[in-house]
Parts: C-alpha cells; sequence; structure tokens
C-alpha cells in the first residue's frame, strides 16, 4: 500500500483537484485498492470546506468529481500515515519541512517536480484572478499526475 497526501495553501483549489485526478487515474488503472491519497492545507483558514466552486466546475467539466472533499489542515500526524506528501510550490515545501518530524524529510516531495518538462517547481495559485487558472493547473495536476503514478508504479509497488 502506498499513501499519498497532496498539500496547498487552504486546500481548495490546487490539493483537492491534484487528490481527484490522482484518484480517477489511480482507478483508472485498477490500483485503487493499493494506492491511497488525501489532501490537506498548510493553514486552517478554509478547515471543513468543500473544494472552491471554480475548482469544482473545472474538475467536474472533465469527469471528475470532488465536492465530496472537505479542508483540513496538514498534521505531525500525515508524516507518519502518508509514505509521500507532495507540495504543491516551494513556500509549501518549506512550512512542511518546519512541520516535519526528524526523520521523515524524505517524505516531502515536490509536485511539479514529476512534471519536469513544464520546467517550473511552483504550480501557480488560481485562487486570486480571473480567466482560465482553473483549467491550466487541472492541466498542470493531470501532467505531474501520470508522472507521479509512473514513479509509483515502477519504484513503489
Amino acid at each position: 500500500m502506498v499513501s499519498v497526501l497532496f498539500v496547498c495553501t487552504g486546500n481548495i483549489c490546487r490539493s483537492p483537484t491534484a487528490e481527484g485526478v490522482f484518484r480517477a487515474m489511480v482507478a483508472a488503472q485498477g490500483l485503487s485498492g493499493v494506492i491511497t491519497m488525501d489532501s490537506a492545507g498548510t493553514g486552517s483558514w478554509h478547515e471543513g470546506e468543500p473544494p472552491d466552486e471554480r475548482s469544482q466546475e473545472a474538475a467536474a467539466r472533465r469527469g471528475i468529481d470532488i465536492s465530496g472533499q472537505r479542508a483540513r489542515k496538514v498534521t505531525k500526524a500525515d508524516f507518519k500515515e502518508f509514505d509521500l506528501i507532495m507540495a504543491l510550490d516551494r513556500g509549501h515545501h518549506h512550512n512542511l519541512s518546519r512541520l516535519c518530524p526528524r526523520g521523515e524529510e524524505h517524505r516531502i516531495q515536490m509536485f511539479m517536480g514529476y512534471a519536469p518538462e513544464l520546467g517550473i517547481l511552483d504550480m501557480p495559485d488560481p485562487y486570486v484572478g480571473d480567466g482560465d487558472g482553473f483549467e491550466n493547473v487541472f492541466d498542470m495536476v493531470e501532467i505531474c499526475s501520470r508522472g507521479l503514478l509512473t514513479e509509483i508504479r515502477e519504484n513503489l509497488l
């Protein structure tokens, strides 16, 4: 069993999208029984809330329902529960590193690192701004999720 936690700021845009996309990919490959996932935020501002409506709409347009997810804050216990903790930008990585119990730092990874072809490490936050930010994030999440799933299949299963 491999467990993955996706972490962004408030757990209402990027990380729930990543959780939903990755869950769909894992299910499509028949791996739901061996790979689990969740998402969390570095802050608690939105605890208990569903994903941002714009994230839900972008996901729904692509056949993925993330409406049942609820925001939560990452905890120290997550470093024991999850094998891989995906930071969606360097700020999240920094915050996770500060919270991380000694000896568990190897769990923290940059999610964008699984899509080197995109040439960036920080997934942009679509929360502020107009336009197609949520669609762009969804595209990036799909590419990163494919890379992450390949890595898990080749090296962890």
